[in-house]
């Protein structure tokens, strides 16, 4: 190890982040796997980046919890954004978790998303006729993220002419999860959650009133609840279809520009997937696995525990680079090399355990159809302006990628 990568893993800081570091963070992830895998930060926290420390924590509720009023408390104070992020899913531990994880699957069954996938592959073929006819395209407004907001509008179903919205709803909720905001995007997440709380009460009471398909309405499934009377309250019900449409929406939308992009900088790849169109699900799991739209996840210790031999007493916030585990060399056979075969693929954009993702069948369907019939319609696509990420730590992806499909 050179001086140059443990300078690199000493200076960094989750709360202190370059522009280095937003457009390529994989330089700065392999620093710290090697050098400060276990690294304190300056806040207290820890942030890690092996693969199997990643795995453990994941599996572990008992003692890693994923509750996070106490660490969300001071960034949010008492606002919609901390009522939201507090209420959703995916930051609840079990018995919280559970309940409203098995009401949602009922409606994400392996069956009703095999049913989706005519209505997809319309969609999306709707959507690469509209792209043929420009030409010059903007690939994530244009196409990437058109795709999931109409599916998961779909899920809810909301009526078609009132979609507009909840892209940007999205963008600025989960825009706030930033390990440090501004105080302009905190107004924004406070908003686009007091907006999206009053669309879905309308919402609601009209589904209340003319009850949807619960194997297919989301919305309906957990309006009605189990046949064993358990139900949601009003706030988890509202809450969880916000958290529905950013988790769906925010990693399809990079899953399909993250592909895009990283195939046209490894030709090589790309022209191997054009003549081995059988190869798509291993290449959309290498696309998950090689840029994760998903980067970093968190968890608080409830007791005194050690990791990577560092002892942490109950209570310290750690920050799990999933970016990181997924490029780590003792899981992964030369790692920072794009592989649209490589097998087996154990990686964790989707983590694992308890918290895995529950939409992930459903992304994966739609990274696939978006991906091969893309590439099917336009072999010959380039990317033709300089593409701009956002400038986000724990959601990589773009804002929007210039490209030419003739």
């Amino acid at each position: 190890m050179d001086g140059a990568t443990r300078d690199m893993a000493a200076d960094f800081n989750i709360e202190k982040l370059t522009p280095e570091f937003y457009a390529d963070p994989y330089p700065i992830y392999r620093a710290l796997r090697e050098s400060d895998p276990v690294k304190r930060m300056p806040n207290g926290s820890y942030f890690l980046t092996r693969y199997d420390d990643l795995v453990a924590i994941y599996k572990n509720t008992k003692q890693f919890s994923s509750d996070k009023k106490r660490e969300f408390r001071p960034k949010y104070g008492d606002s919609l954004l901390y009522e939201h992020h507090t209420t959703s899913l995916v930051f609840n531990d079990p018995p919280a978790h559970t309940r409203v994880r098995r009401l949602m699957m009922g409606a994400l069954s392996p069956r009703a998303i095999a049913e989706m996938e005519p209505y997809l592959i319309a969609l999306i073929d709707r959507l690469l006729d509209d792209l043929a006819t420009k030409g010059d395209v903007e690939l994530i407004g244009d196409y990437a993220s058109a795709i999931p907001v109409e599916v998961i509008g779909n899920l809810l179903d909301v009526p078609h002419d009132e979609r507009d919205p909840l892209r940007d709803w999205s963008l600025a909720i989960l825009g706030a999860l930033e390990p440090v905001i501004t105080p302009e995007a905190f107004a924004r997440g406070n908003t686009a959650v007091k907006d999206f709380l009053a669309y879905l009460e309308t919402l609601v009471e009209r589904r209340r009133a003319e009850p949807g398909n619960p194997d297919r309405d989301v919305l309906t499934r957990l309006i009605q609840g189990e046949d064993n009377g358990e139900r949601l309250t009003a706030k988890e019900l509202l809450h969880n279809c916000i958290f529905l449409l950013n988790a769906g929406h925010e990693t399809t939308t990079n899953l399909i520009g993250n592909g895009l992009v990283a195939l046209s900088q490894h030709p090589a790849e790309k022209q191997r997937l054009i003549e081995n169109p059988s190869l798509i699900k291993t290449a959309v799991e290498e696309i998950l696995r090689f840029e994760s739209s998903n980067q970093l996840g968190n968890r608080m210790t409830t007791e005194a525990v050690e990791i990577g031999g560092v002892a942490m007493p109950a209570g310290t916030f750690v920050t799990l680079c999933i970016g990181a585990a997924n490029r780590d060399p003792a899981q992964f056979p030369d790692p920072e090399r794009l592989d649209v075969g490589r097998a087996p693929n154990r990686h964790l954009a989707f983590i694992t355990g308890p918290h895995q993702c529950a939409g992930m069948a459903l992304a994966r369907l739609e990274g696939t159809i978006a991906i091969s019939r893309f590439l099917a319609r336009f072999p010959g696509y380039r990317v033709s302006g300089d593409p701009v990420r956002g400038l986000r730590a724990r959601f990589r992806g773009f804002v929007s990628i210039p490209c030419a499909v003739t």
